[in-house]
């Protein structure tokens, strides 16, 4: 039976529970992120109750998302009970990881409203700024390394949408500068501030973009060490001929779905 909805309140409902969907079945993220595209056309807009702006089915996203955005960031941020000494260690390990895969699975799912068109680019630029403290009194402080993956893996999953807007360029230009800083941090001690695993993974984002955002990525079936050096060494022979490798497959990093209107693309920035 078709969903009516009255109000703006029952509205946000109805997103609300495809948000918890989508973060706690992330590898579906894509599938909610169209159908939420697709019930756009569905919903009309709503008078607001304080006589302001009407709320719309896009605008009640943005709220939504604002939303767990903050309340994750702020229960990835705060320990829950590591200070009780009756809590098991490993409960509490479990709990911080259970947050942190929260927070990247909601990282996914906005990439892709973003993608849809569902958000902006100036709202993807306050995010990403946010993840790894781009403001000025900020400079000196470290961001937690869950903070900078969310910020690497939003911008490998939409680096060449978000790029070819203007807001959207410039978000990018700060945050990428920001993480190249990063990324030869040093503690008090002299010791590097992130683990090798995270200066890789913005490496990795970095040459990314430098690349066009064409990324490769390989088949998955299994070979022998002799078919790996041989692979290895027709992408070195065609690197050095300035072509692109015959062993992989290449792919733009966050380009928008074919069925999004290109022509409509100038709305999300």
């Amino acid at each position: 039976a078709a969903v009516k909805v009255n109000d703006a309140t029952q509205l946000e409902i109805i997103i609300e529970a495809i948000f918890r969907k989508a973060l706690t079945e992330s590898h579906y993220c894509e599938t909610y992120a169209d159908l939420v595209f697709s019930l756009k056309s569905v919903f009309p807009q709503f008078p607001s109750q304080g006589g302001g702006k009407p709320m719309t089915f896009k605008s009640s996203v943005l709220n939504v998302c604002q939303n767990e955005f903050e309340e994750l960031v702020m229960a990835a941020d705060t320990p829950t009970n590591e200070s009780m000494e009756d809590v098991d260690p490993e409960e509490v390990e479990f709990q911080r990881r259970k947050r942190k895969d929260r927070m990247r699975a909601n990282m996914k799912f906005i990439g892709h409203l973003f993608l849809r068109q569902l958000l902006s680019a100036k709202v993807i630029g306050a995010i990403i700024c946010e993840l790894v403290l781009c403001a000025e009194q900020s400079a000196d402080y470290v961001p937690e390394e869950h903070a900078i993956e969310c910020a690497c893996e939003l911008l490998m999953n939409i680096g060449y949408t978000l790029e070819q807007l203007p807001t959207g360029f410039q978000a990018l230009q700060l945050v990428c500068n920001r993480l190249f800083d990063l990324k030869a941090r040093k503690t008090p001690e002299g010791k590097p501030a992130y683990s090798k695993r995270m200066v890789f993974m913005i490496q990795d984002l970095l040459e990314t973009r430098a690349a066009d955002w064409v990324s490769k990525t390989f088949k998955s079936s299994a070979k022998t060490k002799e078919e790996i050096r041989m692979e290895q060494q027709r992408d070195l022979e065609a690197k050095s001929r300035g072509i692109q490798s015959p062993v992989a497959e290449h792919v733009v990093a966050g380009q928008r779905p074919m069925y999004i209107s290109p022509s409509n693309a100038a709305c999300a920035a």
